[in-house]
């Protein structure tokens, strides 16, 4: 029952947003009781809580972090990710946004914890781009790249893309965004 509750929550804050969420919604959409729901999530902010620390940042794992430190280098893995996350919008038609972006607009001002647990999974994911470039610099490569600076522009392009694509409903500045990213020499994508 925990999962079909974080699934809905999930969901429903994505689509709608956190305010626009009741949980009166969320119980319906879920199936379950006011009891059942509080026993798992007390409060609609540890619902969302959970939703940020366990969906999200699992998403930015699995969309971002994983593919990047698995690619041959980390402007490959970029590359990648922007191509895959374009690629998909384009056949799903519709853009709702990045979940964390999402929230991130919506919640980082309305209470501290919520900005914590958002800040965290920025830092995870800056982090994990700037270790890959520190990878690929023991390797010869990306010898005149700040590795902090390169993550910060490249979250900051995507999170920034993302907002554009939404408004939009189309993913053309993803790719744009994709083709400004090549490092001097390299094809375009």
């Amino acid at each position: 029952m925990r999962k079909k509750v974080l699934d809905v929550a999930e969901a429903a804050f994505q689509a709608r947003g956190y305010h626009a969420s009741s949980l009166g919604d969320l119980m319906a959409a879920a199936g379950v009781t006011g009891g059942a729901l509080h026993h798992h999530f007390p409060t609609k902010k540890a619902l969302a809580l959970a939703v940020i620390e366990e969906r999200v940042a699992a998403a930015v794992a699995e969309t971002w972090i994983d593919p990047v430190l698995a690619a041959t280098s980390a402007r490959d893995g970029v590359r990648s990710v922007f191509e895959a996350v374009a690629a998909e919008l384009e056949k799903q038609g519709f853009v709702r946004g990045c979940p964390l972006n999402n929230l991130a607009h919506e919640l980082s001002l309305a209470d501290p914890d919520f900005r914590t647990a958002l800040a965290r999974i920025f830092s995870a994911w800056r982090e994990a781009i700037a270790d890959k470039v520190r990878a690929d610099q023991q390797k010869g490569r990306e010898q005149g790249t700040d590795p902090e600076r390169f993550a910060t522009l490249v979250i900051a392009a995507y999170s920034g893309a993302m907002s554009m694509a939404k408004t939009a409903q189309e993913a053309t500045v993803l790719r744009q965004c994709l083709a400004a990213l090549q490092a001097p020499g390299q094809p375009a994508a």
